[in-house]
This record gives C-alpha cells, sequence and structure tokens, in this order.
C-alpha cells in the first residue's frame, strides 16, 4: 500500500518531520512517501496562505499519481476538495481525521492549534464536517508554524499550557493538535495531561490505510465530479 503525504507548504524540514511521525503511525506493509510543492508560501497559517498554496498541491498530487491513498497533511485540510475532484482515490485531511477519531473517543474535544489567525478556518472546517457541536473550543497557543521547527523555542510549553486551559476552562475530554508540525509532541502531552491527545498526521494516515484496503474510493458523481481533461491540460500543461 502507498500513501502520499504531501505537506502544502514549501518547508522541507517539516515535511521530513511529518513522514517520519506519518511512517511511525504506519502499518509495516505501508510505504509512505512525503512530498511538498516547490512553489508556495513556507507555512500556511490562514485563508491567504492556503489560496496561495493550492496551485502548488494540487500539481504535487498530478505529478505522484502511483499511490492507493492521498494524505494532505496540513491542519486547515488545504485543498481538500478540490484534490478529491482531482483523483479518485481516496483524499483524507489530517484535520476532518482528527476530529472524527476525537468524537468517537470523547464527548467533548477542544482544538490547540497555532495561531489565532488560523481559528476562524478551523472553526468553518469543524462546522462544515457536522462535527462543531462536540467541539468544546478551538484554542491558539499562539505559537508560529516555523517557530515549532526552531530549537530552543518554548513552543511546546505554549501548547502544554493551553491543553490544561482546555481542561479545566472547556472541560475537554480529548485533545487534537491543530498543526501537523505537532505530530511529535502528541504522546507525550497526553502523558503529561492525563489524556488522549490526538495527532492529525497519525490518524489520517490510518483512516487512509482502513479506506485503501476496503478499496474504497472517490465518488465521481456531483460535487467531487473530475473537471473535463481540456481544462486540466489548459491549467497544468506541464504535468502528466
Amino acid at each position: 500500500m502507498k500513501i502520499l503525504v504531501i505537506n502544502p507548504n514549501t518547508t522541507a524540514s517539516m515535511t521530513a518531520h511529518i513522514g517520519k511521525a506519518a511512517l511511525s503511525a504506519a502499518s509495516s506493509g505501508t510505504q509512505i512517501t512525503a512530498v511538498n510543492p516547490v512553489h508556495g508560501p513556507v507555512s500556511i497559517e490562514g485563508f491567504f496562505d492556503e489560496a496561495m498554496s493550492l496551485a502548488g498541491l494540487l500539481d504535487t498530487i498530478r505529478r505522484n499519481p502511483d499511490c492507493d491513498t492521498v494524505v494532505i497533511a496540513c491542519f486547515d485540510d488545504t485543498g481538500l476538495d478540490a484534490a478529491r475532484c482531482l483523483t479518485d482515490k481516496p483524499v483524507i485531511g489530517i484535520g476532518e481525521a482528527a476530529y472524527h477519531f476525537a468524537s468517537m473517543i470523547s464527548n467533548k474535544f477542544s482544538v490547540v492549534t497555532t495561531l489565532a489567525r488560523s481559528v476562524p478556518a478551523l472553526e468553518h472546517n469543524l462546522s462544515r464536517y457536522g462535527l462543531a457541536a462536540r467541539c468544546a473550543r478551538v484554542r491558539s497557543s499562539e505559537v508560529a508554524v516555523l517557530e515549532l521547527e526552531q530549537p530552543g523555542s518554548n513552543a511546546r510549553q505554549k501548547i502544554s499550557a493551553e491543553i490544561g486551559l482546555a481542561v479545566s476552562e472547556d472541560r475537554a475530554e480529548a485533545i487534537v493538535l491543530g498543526c501537523a508540525g505537532m505530530a511529535s509532541l502528541a504522546n507525550d502531552l497526553a502523558q503529561e495531561h492525563g489524556l488522549p491527545v490526538l495527532d492529525g498526521v497519525s490518524c489520517a494516515v490510518k483512516l487512509a490505510e482502513a479506506m485503501a484496503g476496503l478499496n474504497i474510493r472517490t465518488s465521481r458523481l456531483g460535487g467531487y465530479a473530475p473537471p473535463p481533461a481540456s481544462k486540466l491540460e489548459s491549467i497544468f500543461p506541464a504535468a502528466g
């Protein structure tokens, strides 16, 4: 089984971090290919960055057809609907995967994400997925995405402090980490706070394996109908 894991930003070190997290969650027979676009924003923190990343994300999917499933490793679920139009292979956003997992192990969960500008996009997605009622709150830790990569930063402490507030103020029973760059923190934070802390990369990889194993494909009817080949050729003339 081959899973294509796409980091929609262009920071290669974060892609390597995400790929390591994906591989640690994958079954022994699963091949993980972690990639990122050549062009686009170095981090995705809100609506503008998301829009600027879409062309690179979709082109990356077009250029990597040899996979069984696609995981979009940005917690905003960047370009998720458009990607599902581009391929009938299951395309899984790490945000959607983590929300569904959290809803099955807790009555209420809170999300701890990066900057405040990212909060509205996540709240919108929760409503769209029908899970807003299960989420107590989307919290900002005020940690920039690239700060997670900086040695000696206090990013982990900020995230941990926000989890503590989610437990005491939101009465959250589980925590979803709202950034792919936080993937390596989940297990330690779960032990520290005594509740499930979910990393979307791991959740998405396990869901991808299940869907591929069941031979489930994305519907080609209605909203996820593929665009005409002529339109794809005009937009991505070098892709093939």
